[in-house]
């Protein structure tokens, strides 16, 4: 091409400059439409905290912070009023760890297989199947630990004292199961990030498929396995509806899962729900119960950045 066809071809009002001048423009239209999608997020959050600031504030000017955190009687809607948010946060850590007991060795050990050991029609035939759990509605989850699950412990107990109608045993158990498909399928997606040279390395080592998962695979995909799992945590400690209706409505300070018990989130749906006078102490309890839940998940969120970047395999 000659330097006058050059010129002409980049020329204004040119075919081949009004191409480039479109694609542009479109670059520009994305990345605007990204940062605004990005900025959502932001803004939602920092309107959250907006939002609970004020009625906290006026909340703790009538209670102290000291006798919030470390009061033990829960019964804020009651005469005498007592606010000692201890029997709703030991529930919610209650009901969190059984939901990990479950879904901690399934979720991982789901992701193992898929990513180790299933064949590429095995695995685009179970994935889809596991992440099925993600999408059943969480109510239903609910009464399938209040009509299934407790009445199946209560007839095969083994011995003593059999879980109550209302006990954290069955919402966690339900609980666990519900985030199968969060921990599964991330951690997943870390293992099959890993590269297949690391793999074939340790076979021509003379690795078995379990060392090279168990000591290879896991390690090398360990930051995106932390991320599943404390995303799995948080879905744990913000779910509602399964705790609200297996595990029962009444605060109770206690670490036996056998017992009724009531969470932060539970507290939260059946408050907000009531006839509480808006502006009244028992209706600023929801905004402060919902900004200590809020600090909660957010400093484990900053826990997992930490230990990703800490764990985090860069690979060429």
């Amino acid at each position: 091409m000659t330097a006058r066809a050059r010129r002409r071809r980049a020329a204004p009002g040119s075919p081949g400059f009004l191409k480039r001048s479109q694609s542009r423009w479109a670059e520009r239209a994305v990345g605007v439409l990204l940062v605004a999608a990005a900025l959502v997020s932001v803004l939602t959050t920092i309107g959250i905290v907006v939002a609970l600031i004020p009625p906290v504030v006026e909340f703790f000017g009538k209670v102290g912070f000291g006798r919030f955190i470390t009061g033990t009687d829960w019964s804020p809607l009651f005469e005498p009023p007592r606010f000692g948010v201890l029997p709703l946060v030991t529930a919610t850590l209650v009901v969190t760890v059984i939901a990990l007991f479950v879904a901690v060795p399934l979720g991982l050990g789901a992701a193992v297989y898929l990513s180790e050991y299933a064949g590429h029609r095995v695995r685009g035939s179970l994935k889809p199947v596991l992440e099925v759990l993600a999408g059943i509605p969480t109510v239903v989850y609910g009464f399938f630990a209040l009509r299934a699950i407790t009445p199946f412990l209560q007839r095969n107990w083994p011995g003593g004292d059999p879980p109550e109608v209302f006990n954290a045993l069955s919402a966690g158990f339900v609980m666990g199961i519900m985030i199968i498909p969060t921990i599964a399928s991330l951690a997943e997606d870390a293992m099959a990030a890993v590269p297949r040279s690391l793999r074939d390395g340790a076979c021509a080592l003379g690795s078995s498929r379990m060392q090279v998962s168990t000591r290879v695979v896991f390690p090398a995909a360990l930051s995106g396995i932390v991320a599943a799992v404390v995303l799995g945590v948080s879905r744990a400690i913000g779910e509602t509806m399964i705790v609200a209706i297996a595990a029962g409505g009444r605060p109770n300070l206690t670490f036996n899962p056998l017992e009724g018990m009531q969470t932060m989130t539970a507290f939260i749906a059946a408050a907000g729900i009531g006839d509480l006078p808006t502006g009244s102490t028992g209706y600023q309890t929801i905004f402060a119960v919902g900004l200590l839940l809020f600090a909660i998940t957010l400093v484990m969120n900053l826990i997992s950045i930490r230990l990703v970047r800490r764990y985090r395999e860069v690979y060429e």
